[in-house]
């Protein structure tokens, strides 16, 4: 089957059509981010990220590039690994020059004020109560995601799944927390 014909099966709700997709492409996929980011652990953390975002965009029917998966899916990764670079440079990065004020004696950058600290306390403990909604099976994904910061691939060993299914129900808890937080009028508040 060509790629886009897989693409259209998974679209339409058969996993085993990404996961020869999956199986096609992870193998040069991951090389070339790590030929990138020569660094282990950062590669297989965007790898994972690269086939998250490729589910929900494939989910989403935001597949528009027919007879290119391959170059779709690369350009994918090469984007997330520029971000990467970005947020690496960024986080190293403080400059004074074109500042009104002095930005290196800025109590803001050093820790967050009391209202900050509120709204992030509200918004953990809204998320938590959020994904103590989820089916188990996709809140326990998310746990290990972001309370054990395992990979997906970790994950999948742990849980004795596939990547695509530990992915596939981290999509799915997104898409539920988001609907519960709308439905509940929670605005998640983001740092």
């Amino acid at each position: 089957m060509t790629d886009d014909e897989l693409v259209g099966l998974y679209a339409q709700g058969n996993n085993v059509a990404f996961d020869i997709l999956l199986s096609r492409y992870e193998s040069k996929l991951y090389s070339y981010i790590f030929y990138i980011v020569h660094d282990e652990e950062v590669a297989n953390d965007l790898f994972q990220d690269t086939f998250l975002k490729v589910i929900m965009r494939i989910q989403e029917g935001n597949y528009t590039g027919y007879g290119k998966f391959q170059a779709w899916i690369t350009r994918i990764a090469h984007n997330l690994v520029m971000d990467y670079f970005r947020d690496k440079e960024q986080a190293n990065t403080i400059s004074n020059d074109e500042a009104d004020y002095d930005l290196l004696n800025n109590i803001r950058l050093a820790e967050h004020t009391t209202e900050d600290q509120m709204l992030i306390s509200q918004s953990l403990k809204d998320a938590k109560a959020i994904m103590e909604l989820l089916p188990e099976p996709q809140s326990e994904v998310v746990r290990m995601r972001f309370y054990e910061n395992l990979s997906f691939k970790e994950i999948a060993d742990k849980l004795n799944i596939s990547i695509n299914t530990a992915l596939g129900r981290m999509r799915y808890a997104v898409i539920n927390m988001r609907a519960i937080a709308q439905e509940r009028h929670i605005a998640l508040y983001a740092e």
